[in-house]
């Protein structure tokens, strides 16, 4: 009987494997030579149909032909592969890796092996390649081909559009109609030919690369995606199937699944004969018998489940290969079965040291020419997988997101890259050789991809005109894509929505005209006075602030009129005390940029000579705000108002939801409520440094110094209410990551801090989501449904909590216990310093909570205490992937995504932020033309950017109503190029983390030290020491 247990070595209960490398071999082992000897062919069966022969020694293991189709195809992640044939049974089996191929392959000349996907991983952006994502998009068209892919009409019909797109490019009803006639992608085509060409109609623009990204997004959310049925009876001798996956094993009843065993509640897998058996860890909670027997049709056909059932375990759950157990001397008992090759941990490890070569590839059904990322591309982990946005059912909808006025929409793309990085905070001088420091740790988990997304604007794209490579990293806050055409997107260089190496559009030389030296031309006839571009900071950033106005009093506003779901009151307190606020800064704006224009010599103002200021336009702007102070104050009263609101109404809350999955809406909704307070401490900081700037005697100085004074004013009334607002928005905006809470918002109640720690189990450091608040602790894991929320695992009362290193008694790391009343937690940070803030934060809570009345009451609905030691805890503490992945059979029932809100940018890049460093990035806000340049590229692009939320969001010009990419700063390192990386220009600042590498070009020395300060405030958080000060000194 072959069997194997679960059982964690010591190296991997903490969560250290023993082996730095990819190799598995003990130290001082040799990998084994290839045999020599006599040659045999064995002809391979490719994915796009194509055969290829291969020549082998006879006597050489399964692994030497995998290896030699993977080099073949120039394959970095071939460990997702794997070859079939059918033996002499006519059984179909896996090549065994470590057995000779003779002995397994009895006829090679009359066998045909099949190179297909093998593993097939919980989320497609954990491939980072694009060439694995094609093989896995020729995968999904071949099952959908043989019917192993079951889906409804809708589903089948979006994935044959997307597959057209890649093989024919860009909608053309004459040639979409004959290509279906030519290929048959599924059976029973002809009655779906029309909704398919419907869905191809709104993949315009969109390349192979991104068509394949768009492809699996669907694809993975279908019950039947990489399932293989295995025929079985239960003990009552009903016919089902079996199946193994990621998560575990699966049972059906036809293409139904009735049942799912995680791995986190198998205890063992075993076989006797005919019969496969699971062994079930003990749950008192559950009806399931101790050990589950079926019985399938021979030994071969059970013994062969049972090692693809050994191989998925291994790949996807352990960190190593494991080792091979020693031969008995006598006789053996069992199978001596066992999985070889790199876990997919070691795959993502190996991908993310970026040691390899990119190089291209073709695709053979495709008439697009596609290259795979070259050296262009950023090469970590998820650097070049794109992020998925929401792709419902709204699909099926060929409008976009327009204006309120009924413009059409713009077609959107979104990408994804990577984990976290360095952190460093140079001088904001430009200094030969300035290096950069970065913090140690690295995401743990196999899965550690970072979430960005980048919309793209395809109206200017052409047919005729092909996509060059980009490089850009993106992430839309508010992830989400309008209706049909906001499509996912890979992109080949673009680390764009994190990390992609699809050939993107994304701000190439169509949409951004490259600039150089007519850009130093103009920049040389614009005043150098420092007041002139204080002045300007404050035309750019007004021109934001009235866009992020128009997204309430117009987007919204709008919305909502076509929707009878906000109550008519609701409505009378948000849009009319928004709508004079607009008129005015309207007003304002103009006034500003009138007078910059007279400052940069472009009227006939000079002859007057008074244009070379701009307190005196602050000063009466400022006077004017002070009659608009009764709707400044009904800010936080529309917030509170709207968000009970929400509580209490489905569709006001379906409404919202809707909303900020808008391209328009890039950052949470109810920040933009608070909008209106922000600015008031923009326009203080401004006027501070120009009464800085001017001495007592300047003719500007005066009206500074009044002006100063009118705002810290208005700023000192509304800065309780504003602190207030502030944490009172953040615990909403939480609650929308989380489940499993009852009560999160309640009076008294404040956000401290959150990040991502390991925490020390029986299965080893495992990847958890914290939340610090002023009287409870709550550890989480990320859920694997299209929601991508946070399920909470159990809190800690800060009550009584008691806190210790414990390095050195576990041996992990930045290890912390934390000792509550009822039960204890080891947590391992990622860095010393991340440790520091966390035992700093957590520290100031626990003081806060014991000078409060006493414990607080406990907010989750049930939250059992957990008292394990990590030696003992075993599948409690593990997410239950059944939950989390439940059946899902269609695109109609998917609920909003929220795949790269900030608590994910922390996940993904295993670092933490806190509320004072939110109310430090609410103060760092900033717009402005910069020039941008790619490592390897020649020239510089000209973008918009504003700077908000951690991130930089990217447009086109100041008059784009969305962005087309963004970039969540949290991780990178800001430095300024070393005289080697030959940048020469002046203000020039580099941002980067493991290859990902961006360059940007400031029109001034001031503007340069302004992005400077305020992107340093994102890479490198404050102290709680620091933070503290911050917030004294700086009263809003």
């Amino acid at each position: 009987m072959g069997e194997i247990e679960q059982r964690p070595t010591p190296g991997s209960r903490l969560g250290a494997p023993e082996n730095s490398g990819i190799s598995t071999l003990e130290r001082g082992q040799k990998p084994p030579p290839t045999p020599s000897g006599k040659l045999m062919s064995i002809k391979i069966q490719m994915l796009d149909d194509t055969q290829e022969a291969f020549e082998v020694p006879q006597r050489a293991p399964g692994k030497v032909l995998l290896d030699a189709v993977c080099n073949h195809l120039n394959l970095v992640e071939g460990d997702y592969f794997g070859l079939e044939f059918p033996d002499h049974k006519k059984i179909t089996v896996w090549l065994d890796l470590l057995k000779p191929i003779v002995k397994q392959i009895r006829r090679p000349k009359h066998v045909v092996v099949k190179f297909v996907v093998k593993f097939f991983p919980p989320d497609h952006t954990q491939l980072q390649e694009e060439l694995t994502r094609y093989l896995f998009a020729l995968q999904v068209k071949q099952d959908l081909a043989q019917g192993r892919l079951t889906c409804n009409d809708t589903s089948a019909a979006l994935l044959i559009s997307h597959i057209v797109q890649s093989e024919i490019g860009d909608f053309d009803e004459a040639s979409d109609r004959e290509h279906l006639a030519k290929n048959k992608y599924i059976p029973q085509q002809d009655a779906l030919e029309d909704k398919i060409v419907e869905f191809h109609h709104n993949h315009i623009g969109q390349t192979p690369a991104e068509s394949d990204f768009q492809l699996l997004e669907i694809a993975r959310r279908l019950e039947m995606y990489g399932i293989r049925l295995h025929p079985a009876k239960d003990r009552e001798g009903t016919k089902i199937n079996l199946a193994v996956a990621n998560t575990g094993i699966l049972v059906f009843q036809g293409f139904t699944k009735i049942n799912a065993f995680n791995w986190a509640k198998v205890r063992k897998l075993s076989f006797k004969r005919k019969r496969f058996l699971i062994k079930l860890r003990p749950d008192a909670n559950s009806s399931y018998q101790d050990t589950l027997e079926f019985l399938m049709a021979s030994r071969d056909f059970c013994k062969s489940f049972w090692k693809i059932c050994v191989e998925h375990h291994a790949f996807f759950r352990l960190f190593e290969e494991p080792k091979p157990k020693p031969k008995p001397v006598l006789f053996s008992r069992g199978s001596s079965f066992r999985f070889s090759g790199r876990t997919q941990k070691q795959v993502l490890d190996y991908v993310k040291e970026g040691g390899h070569k990119k190089v291209q590839f073709e695709r053979k059904h495709s008439k697009i020419h596609s290259i795979r990322s070259l050296a262009t591309q950023p090469t970590e982990v998820n650097s070049e997988v794109p992020k998925q946005s929401q792709q419902s059912a709204s699909l099926t909808s060929g409008e976009g997101a327009g204006s309120p006025g009924g413009q059409a929409g713009q077609h959107g793309k979104e990408l994804n890259a990577s984990e976290p990085g360095p952190r460093h905070s140079p001088a904001p001088k430009r200094s030969p050789g300035a290096g950069s420091t970065q913090a140690d740790g690295a995401a743990k988990g196999p899965a550690a991809e970072e979430e960005e997304e980048a919309a793209k604007d395809r109206t200017q794209q052409s047919k005729a005109q092909p996509r060059q490579p980009s490089t850009e990293l993106s992430v839309n806050s508010q992830g989400g894509a309008g209706p049909a055409n906001v499509t996912l997107s890979p992109n080949l260089s673009p680390d764009t929505k994190q990390a992609s190496p699809l050939i993107s559009p994304l701000l190439n030389d169509q949409a951004c005209p490259r600039t150089d030296d007519e850009e130093d031309g103009r920049r040389k006839r614009f005043p150098t006075d420092k007041a002139y571009f204080i002045a300007k900071e404050v035309s750019t950033t007004e021109r934001t602030y009235l866009k992020d106005l128009e997204v309430i009093t117009s987007w919204f506003q709008s919305a909502a009129s076509k929707e009878d779901a906000m109550p008519e009151t609701l409505k009378s307190l948000i849009f009319p005390n928004f709508e004079p606020l607009h008129k005015f800064h309207t007003s304002f704006l103009k006034e500003i940029e009138q007078r910059l224009a007279m400052w940069e010599g472009r009227s006939n103002a000079h002859i007057r000579g008074d244009y070379q200021r701009i307190g005196d336009v602050m000063l009466k702007n400022i006077q004017g705000m002070k009659h608009l102070a009764t709707h400044l104050w009904q800010h936080s009263e529309a917030l509170e108002a709207l968000e009970n609101g929400i509580k209490g109404s489905r569709r006001l809350e379906s409404l919202c939801r809707d909303f900020e999955l808008q391209k328009v809406c890039y950052l949470p909704l109810n920040t933009f409520l608070l909008r209106p307070l922000h600015r008031l401490m923009h326009y203080k900081q401004v006027l501070e440094r120009l009464c800085k700037h001017h001495p007592a005697s300047h003719p500007d100085f005066r009206d500074c110094r009044a002006a100063l004074a009118e705002i810290t004013e208005m700023v000192a009334q509304l800065h309780g209410t504003m602190i207030k607002m502030e944490n009172f928005q953040k615990l909403h905006e939480l609650k929308k990551d989380l489940i499993g809470i009852d009560n999160l918002v309640v009076p008294g109640r404040e956000f401290i801090r959150l990040g991502s720690l390991g925490k020390l189990s029986g299965k080893g450091l495992q990847q958890r989501m914290f939340f610090l608040f002023n009287d409870v602790l709550l550890y989480t894991s990320r859920g694997l449904t299209a929601s991508n929320q946070f399920k909470v695992h159990g809190q800690l009362p800060l009550y009584g909590m008691t806190i210790e290193e414990s390095e050195d008694e576990w041996g992990v790391p930045h290890c912390l216990t934390l000792r509550g009343q009822r039960q204890s937690i080891i947590v391992a940070a990622s860095s010393r310093s991340e440790m520091e803030k966390w035992v700093e934060d957590i520290q100031m809570a626990i003081d806060l909570a014991e000078k409060s009345s006493g414990p607080s009451p406990e907010f989750l609905a049930s939250s059992p205490p957990d008292n394990k030691s990590p030696d003992e805890a075993t599948a409690a503490d593990q997410e239950s992937e059944d939950d989390l992945s439940a059946s899902r059979t269609s695109l109609e029932r998917q609920t909003p995504h929220r795949g790269n809100t900030m608590v994910h940018v922390c996940w993904h890049r295993n670092t933490s932020v806190s509320m004072v460093d939110f109310s430090i990035a609410v103060e760092n806000q900033l717009s402005g033309n910069l020039l941008r340049k790619f490592k390897n590229s020649n020239g510089w692009q000209k973008l918009w950017v504003v700077f908000t939320n951690f991130c930089l969001f990217f447009y086109k010009s100041h008059q784009d109503n969305h962005p087309l990419a963004s970039l969540p700063l949290l991780g990178y390192s800001l430095t300024i190029p070393s005289e080697s990386e030959n940048i020469h220009k002046d203000y020039v600042f580099k941002l980067h983390f493991k290859s990902h590498v961006y360059y940007f070009r400031a029109e001034s020395e001031y503007t340069f030290e302004r992005w400077m300060e305020v992107i340093r405030s994102a890479t490198s958080s404050a102290s709680q020491a620091h933070a503290l000060s911050h917030k004294e000194s700086h009263v809003y």
